[in-house]
């Protein structure tokens, strides 16, 4: 998720996710290192480890937790400081971020699916 999305939304407005600005406070290697070796990580834990994963009513009822644990924190950090953790919510109307968060928490589930539909296959647990 956090590929997909950052390096989307990058290459069309970088200025929307990681300002010119921060390239003087955090090096290249560092960003790809939060936005892009993620990827590789995550393909080789898939192939090298076996997941046992929850009913899928419990293990999207915990994606959608987390998901909204988020929103909340990223919201909570915004009403200390004025300050959006990701610049591209400073151009959305309310109504809008309630149907962007909506809108990234159904693509998280997506992922999640996708993740437990790649699982069985690989190790060929499907029944």
């Amino acid at each position: 998720f956090v590929v997909t999305m950052f390096w989307s939304i990058y290459i069309y407005d970088r200025e929307l996710v990681y300002p010119k600005l921060l390239d003087n406070f955090i090096p290249a290697w560092l960003n790809h290192g939060m936005h892009t070796t993620v990827l590789p990580f995550v393909l080789i834990e898939m192939r090298t480890t076996h997941h046992q994963y929850p009913s899928r009513s419990c293990g999207l009822a915990a994606v959608c937790t987390f998901s909204v644990g988020y929103i909340l924190w990223v919201c909570w950090i915004h009403h200390v400081t004025g300050v959006w953790v990701y610049p591209l919510l400073e151009h959305l109307s309310p109504g809008v971020k309630i149907m962007f968060f909506a809108a990234v928490t159904v693509i998280i589930n997506i992922f999640y699916l996708v993740g437990e539909v790649l699982n069985n296959y690989i190790w060929d647990t499907q029944k």
